[in-house]
């Protein structure tokens, strides 16, 4: 028995196979759990030896944890004005609370409006199922100056409209803080609930729910008993990613920060990393953020277990599952109609804001003209290649994210190939640590480089204080891995077996045989996951406002977006930042279209 099970390692674990196997796990080991686990073991180091000193001092400090507020105003009114900005329970308590709140309405927004588009036939439903996606174009830090911009009770055009012009609301509203966080990341991030939801409806075997019909479930009690526990692991997978991206986002707190200043959009976990890097050029990151990162890490990384094993645990196993059926759609009566297209209406018009403002931003004098623009202006667009620091910003994000794109298809692909084709020992954990880097956050990530490469290898092309470019790079592919990961697989699991052995019956080596045959059947996939890890890698904002922000002419797009809103250095210099974000707009459009009619594969954004 141990002879057999020795020839068939030696049969499967040939050249190529081992080769692929090396890659994969020197570059997550070097580049992802190295780093990681010097974090954490910093984390647990003081004077004293290993001990949970910062841990202690950061749970049992009112600054990061209290149970009743330190400040902040909601529901309040005064002089007219009536304050959303929230209340302060401590900086890792704020994060937590602002990520619970923002998952959870994102949840009911998602599964709301992916319900209302595939179960229902109704006017204008293609041209939603279009605009309902424009959230996810991303305008970094931009989007939540733009939310500032229209609350601001002075001179802000929602106030201006609502309450100067039509005399709607009774009182100024001012939006901001870590209600206004909450705003901007609702607005960005419920497509991924929308996208990953609408997908498991979409699959959902209709006789299912015509068998719960026939033996008498209507409408609620036929969602809650069949349609809802059949999405449970589509709604779980964009939720723990909502989560995630929650905790992590920068663009929000330091687009607010930008737009009006308020101190209590600074109370939050991921700008404390953020500023740290600040003061990293001078005397490093302190153990006590590399504790606060590790406490990050702990909640997004078992989060994600958790979810999985839930989904794992129970069985939503559909009898006739990949068979071919007609969704399940009807046509609602008149009065159903116009609610759900008041509903979808008013959902993209809030929930676009932040791209039309951006727009605004980029071609109007909106900036400085007060609550709406004067003049339309081409002068902000222009500096994409008049303005050496931005074409600079422009040229390495480009640089960046193509170079980190062929690390993805490289390691991408040999890590899904082995896990798809070749039944090998630890396959299953070289999978996991593969998938991992999602819910790893990039401000976590960006701390482990710092104090890894910072430290023991000062002075080399990966020191961050010398060059942060190569490490930028590799954050992008890590962080970005998964989805080259899950979109080659996807393709390699439609292919047979049968014709990896014919190739090999006549003559074919494995290497031939990936390279010949497997390859030109994946391309697709393999377009796809690359235009994705590139589009995301473009737009990354975490590790690049951190590792970037140690080298000024190394900086990416989004650093240098993120150093004119959060600055606000000149008049005008937000307009330039817009301009940029069009940009990156542009580009994800372009990948999309690509994707979408080239390919004729739909890009698949996000999921556990």
């Amino acid at each position: 028995m141990k002879l057999f099970n020795l020839n068939k390692l030696h049969h499967e674990l040939d050249s190529l196979t081992f080769l692929q196997v090396c890659i994969g796990t020197i570059f997550l080991s070097i580049f992802l759990i190295a780093p990681l686990l010097l974090m954490t073991g910093q984390a647990f180091i003081s004077k004293n030896g290993i001990n949970l000193t910062w841990f202690t001092d950061l749970l049992g400090s009112p600054e990061y944890v209290s149970f009743q507020s330190r400040g902040g105003r909601f529901g309040e009114v005064y002089n007219g004005i009536l304050y959303l900005w929230g209340f302060d329970y401590g900086i890792l308590l704020n994060s937590l609370i602002v990520a619970a709140i923002v998952t959870l309405i994102c949840s009911i927004i998602g599964v709301l409006v992916a319900f209302f588009v595939n179960r229902y036939n109704f006017f204008g439903k293609r041209i939603f199922q279009i605009l309902l996606l424009v959230p996810l174009l991303a305008t970094p830090f931009v989007n939540a100056y733009v939310i500032g911009k229209l609350f601001n009770p002075r001179g802000g055009l929602i106030n201006y409209i609502f309450y100067d012009f039509l005399h709607i609301l009774p009182w100024r509203i001012d939006i901001d803080g870590l209600f206004g966080i909450i705003l901007a990341q609702v607005l960005s991030y419920y497509p991924i609930v929308y996208l990953n939801v609408s997908a498991a409806l979409n699959n959902i075997d209709p006789s299912l729910e015509e068998m719960a019909e026939n033996l008498g479930a209507k409408s609620l009690k036929l969602f809650r008993t069949i349609t809802f526990p059949l999405i449970i692991p589509s709604l779980a997978a964009g939720a723990i990613i909502t989560f995630i991206f929650s905790l992590e986002d920068l663009g929000a707190t330091i687009g607010f920060i930008g737009a009006r200043a308020n101190p209590l959009a600074k109370k939050v976990v991921s700008y404390q990393v953020f500023s740290s890097f600040a003061e990293a050029l001078t005397g490093g990151i302190s153990p006590k953020v590399a504790a606060l990162a590790v406490i990050i890490l702990i909640l997004t990384v078992s989060s994600y277990i958790l979810v999985q094993k839930y989904v794992n645990i129970r069985n939503y196993t559909m009898l006739s599952k990949g068979g071919r059926w007609g969704s399940r759609v009807s046509v609602p009566s008149k009065h159903r109609q116009s609610f759900i297209f008041v509903f979808l209406l008013l959902l993209i018009i809030i929930a676009s804001m932040p791209q039309i403002g951006t727009i605004l931003l980029a071609t109007t004098d909106w900036t400085t003209s007060g609550a709406l623009p004067t003049k339309i202006t081409g002068e902000y667009l222009t500096t994409l290649w008049t303005n050496q620091d931005v074409t600079r910003a422009i040229t390495n994000s480009l640089v960046y994210s193509l170079i980190a794109v062929v690390i993805m298809v490289i390691v991408g692909s040999s890590i899904a190939y082995v896990v798809a084709k070749r039944n090998i020992p630890g396959k299953g954990i070289l999978d996991l640590l593969a998938t991992i880097p999602v819910a790893v956050p990039g401000i976590t990530l960006a701390v482990g480089y710092f104090l890894l490469f910072g430290q023991y290898f000062r002075g080399s092309v990966l020191d961050p204080l010398k060059d942060p470019a190569l490490l930028l790079i590799i954050a992008y592919s890590i962080r970005r891995l998964p989805f080259m990961i899950r979109s080659v697989h996807a393709g390699l699991q439609q292919i047979d077996k049968s014709l990896e052995e014919s190739s090999f019956n006549l003559g074919a080596g494995r290497t031939t045989t990936f390279v010949k045959i497997i390859l030109p059947l994946v391309i697709g996939h393999l377009i796809s996951g690359a235009l994705l890890g590139f589009v995301y890698s473009m737009a990354e904002v975490s590790t690049s406002v951190t590792l970037g922000a140690l080298r000024e002419d190394r900086e990416p797009i989004t650093f240098f977006i993120s150093r004119i809103i959060y600055g606000v250095a000149a008049v005008g210099s937000v307009s330039i930042g817009a301009s940029m974000c069009m940009l990156l707009m542009a580009v994800e459009i372009a990948a999309m279209t690509i994707s979408n009619y080239i390919l004729k594969q739909k890009v698949s954004y996000l999921g556990v």
